[in-house]
């Protein structure tokens, strides 16, 4: 990917091929390839029909992660005297089945489970569902002792029309739609980034058009080069003032138009114009632009730049930064998404 100073950049120095097996069977030849789960640390939990939407619905992700020792707060959907499981992931699976339909809008969006024995005691596997005033102000439990917090884990889940956010800039707002299911430390930084109001010193530095080599759709063009340019706009989500502390790696699926992840561990992130499978499963992926809004991004891409070598990587920087202010979105302007 390339950073500005000293970051490897492997993805982009060097081309990943697919090793492709061949044989020969009844004289037709079939093409064999093989792909690795990414994200073999996610299980599939199996509980009762209470979850088993949920489950189906994450199929395709297989994202059910939260934060360990911290409780979140909110009104209980469903009390975790009464309610159990041997697992957070079963636990999170349970609160994304009281979301109607695909992406639908949901009776849960927060859950906490104590999964500590020693910590917990009795309450051991208690799952609790809640539901948020403000899914993108979470309420947390404040100044209680450690010892009755050591044990929680907490996790959000956003149905439609939720947990959206905006990068706005002058050439038209990004609408990105927040994953913390998959990346949920990520998110709780861009949430606190939304909770200061300003994000001085956030902004587009770098910018990459899909050239020749990926479609219009992100699609890439049989025999072309995977760059460059990279197909990507790139810049740094980290407010002036503000101490930043090196997020974990999380769910790093295949990269997709419209993706955005974290460059190494951040404040560096990008917005992927095309789908790199070429890259493989190195980025932690936490938001994925709305499709409407990749025309905004598009045309970051038009704007002029200066050639530049990063990591022996040729790169293309804008000759002016473009600034970035993180926004709220009404739910009521998104509920049709």
């Amino acid at each position: 990917m390339g950073r500005r100073n000293n970051e490897p950049n492997s993805i982009l120095s060097q081309r990943l091929i697919l090793p492709l097996v061949c044989f020969a069977s009844c004289g037709l030849v079939y093409a064999l390839l093989s792909a690795a789960l990414a994200n073999g640390r996610s299980r599939v939990s199996e509980f009762g029909r209470l979850v088993e939407d949920g489950v189906a619905a994450q199929n395709e992700g297989g994202c059910c992660r939260g934060i360990q020792n911290l409780e979140l707060w909110g009104a209980a959907v469903k009390w975790g005297s009464e309610f159990k499981f041997n697992n957070s992931e079963g636990c999170c699976n349970a609160c994304k089945s009281m979301c109607s339909g695909k992406d639908g809008p949901c009776l849960c969006d927060t859950w906490v489970f104590c999964g500590n024995r020693e910590a917990c005691g009795s309450k051991f596997g208690e799952c609790w569902l809640k539901k948020q005033k403000d899914s993108l102000a979470p309420e947390r439990q404040e100044e209680v002792p450690l010892v009755e917090v050591v044990g929680w884990t907490s996790g959000l889940i956003f149905g439609k029309g939720e947990g959206i956010i905006g990068l706005e800039t002058e050439y038209g707002t990004l609408h990105i739609k927040l994953l913390p299911d998959c990346a949920p430390h990520s998110v709780a930084y861009i949430l606190e980034l939304l909770a200061l109001h300003h994000c001085a010193g956030c902004q587009f530095y770098r910018s990459e058009s899909r050239g020749q080599s990926w479609d219009s759709e992100g699609n890439h063009i049989e025999n072309a080069a995977f760059g460059p340019p990279y197909a990507l706009i790139q810049g740094t989500l980290e407010a002036q003032g503000t101490t930043f502390n090196k997020l974990p790696v999380e769910d790093c699926p295949t990269l997709r138009r419209g993706s955005v992840a974290w460059i190494g561990s951040g404040p560096e992130f990008f917005i992927s114009l095309a789908d790199h499978s070429e890259w493989k499963h190195e980025y932690t992926v936490f938001g994925s632009v709305l499709p409407e809004d990749m025309h905004i991004a598009e045309k970051i891409t038009t704007l002029p730049t200066i050639s530049d070598v990063w990591n022996n990587v040729n790169v293309t920087v804008l000759e002016k930064p473009v600034p970035l202010l993180l926004r709220r979105i009404r739910k009521s302007h998104v509920d049709e998404i």
